[in-house]
């Protein structure tokens, strides 16, 4: 049985950033790593510039208030686009359906009348059950320019219940 820590979202502070910068994945997830800090700094690089970071970025804690993730929310057009990551560690522990629920729950408090989507990487199909898991489904597919070069991405649109 997979037992799941209380998350609790906070703010994300300067060092909160600088512990995710050096995240590092294995195999094949590798090419989601940060930046280092002080290039996210030099180049004001999504939460390495601070009024970024205070909009959009949430740190996620565990009950020892212990930093195990993060969430951020890009406001689009009526479209509120999340985004998540989970501490290396913590990944493969079935903790990802409770995270993106909560990047959810945030959306929808925030924009209650804003479509909830996200982007996923055609071929992370660990990422895609999560997100099914929770009521996403995919509506668009597409290549767009990500940090490790051109990527084929689903748009996956969350589903109100």
């Amino acid at each position: 049985m997979v037992t799941t820590p209380h998350f609790k979202l906070d703010s994300m502070t300067e060092e909160d950033s600088r512990l995710i910068c050096d995240w590092r994945y294995p195999e094949p997830y590798n090419l989601y790593r940060w930046p280092p800090w002080e290039t996210m700094l030099k180049q004001n690089l999504e939460f390495g510039d601070d009024e970024i970071r205070r909009k959009q970025y949430l740190a996620v804690r565990d009950e020892h208030h212990s930093l195990i993730g993060y969430i951020q929310l890009f406001p689009m057009d009526r479209t509120l686009r999340i985004g998540m990551g989970l501490r290396p560690d913590c990944c493969d522990q079935g903790w990802g359906p409770a995270l993106a629920r909560l990047a959810v729950e945030e959306a929808c408090r925030r924009e209650p009348e804003a479509e909830i989507d996200l982007e996923v990487e055609q071929w992370n199909k660990r990422a895609i059950r999560v997100y099914e898991k929770i009521g996403f489904i995919i509506t668009d597919g597409y290549d767009r320019r990500a940090s490790h070069g051109y990527v084929s991405v689903f748009c996956m649109v969350w589903q109100k219940a």
